[in-house]
């Protein structure tokens, strides 16, 4: 016997076909992440990295509104980069924009930083030997970071 599951993006419940999903805990229907208190919901969302916490908010609207709304644990993804430019987060903080904002713009010229600064682009004659993703708009500190890699190399 096939048992048919369906999903409920609103609640991340699993309803149906009398399945063991649909009485886990004695919860009905597999609503489970209804009956987790949202402190609890934040602490476990807080152990994921960045990509998995943008596909956890994509899974229901209920996990959704608890990771928009815990500027928290943008905060410490985007605190805990350590090729980001800590001008530009103090700077778009200052303009109001979110911890979440914050960490995707500057998300991109970390990896950017990151890969300048081990050395990948070492090699480089031109700037048409370069890959068509590896420039974006740098600060004059983390250009000048850059330089010193490159001239202890």
């Amino acid at each position: 016997m096939q048992h048919v599951l369906n999903w409920n993006p609103d609640t991340c419940a699993i309803h149906g076909g009398g399945s063991a999903l649909a009485s886990v805990g004695g919860v009905p229907d597999g609503s489970f992440v209804a009956t987790l208190p949202t402190e609890m919901s934040v602490r476990i969302f807080g152990e994921l990295d960045v990509r998995s916490l943008c596909r956890a908010s994509l899974a229901c609207r209920q996990w959704n509104c608890i990771i928009e709304g815990t500027e928290g644990l943008w905060r410490s993804h985007c605190l805990s980069m350590l090729a980001i430019c800590h001008r530009e987060v103090d700077g778009d903080r200052r303009d109001g924009l979110s911890w979440k904002i914050t960490l995707v713009r500057n998300y991109q010229k970390g990896c950017v930083k990151k890969r300048w600064l081990k050395g990948r682009y070492s090699k480089v004659h031109s700037a048409e030997d370069l890959p068509p993703i590896t420039m974006c708009p740098l600060d004059v500190e983390t250009w000048g970071e850059i330089l010193e890699a490159e001239l202890e190399r």
